[in-house]
């Protein structure tokens, strides 16, 4: 699953404001400057990720940031957001159904987030 949520992160970008001086790479951030951190960019981060365009269930150790890495700003839905996604696998890999896409998903189109709204299946007896 965490390989499933870096490379297809579901928040695109999210901003902060300097509270602080602080120091990045030679760089020197003020308070009041603005930052703002592209998921896909840094969970495709050449550094941590060794092929990072490459979509490796078996990747470990994963340190991807798709539920915002850690520390007071670390999505408090996380852990709810793992444990439907085992619940759906789970059910759609002991079930012995055919499951397919129809039609294309209904993507939210926010510069936030990759929110689907709607995306439907069909699922076929074998």
């Amino acid at each position: 699953m965490d390989e499933m949520i870096r490379h297809s992160t579901p928040i695109i970008q999210f901003r902060r404001t300097v509270a602080a001086e602080h120091t990045l790479h030679g760089h020197v951030f003020a308070p009041g400057d603005k930052v703002v951190l592209y998921y896909a960019s840094a969970n495709r981060d050449e550094a941590v990720f060794p092929d990072p365009d490459v979509f490796d269930i078996t990747r470990s150790p994963n340190p991807h940031l798709g539920f915002g890495g850690g520390g007071p700003h670390f999505c408090l839905g996380a852990h709810l957001a793992r444990v439907e996604m085992k619940a759906l696998f789970r059910e759609l890999l002991t079930r012995p159904v055919g499951l397919r896409a129809v039609g294309l998903p209904d993507l939210a189109g926010s510069n936030f987030d990759n929110r689907v709204r709607s995306l439907r299946f069909a699922f076929e007896a074998p």
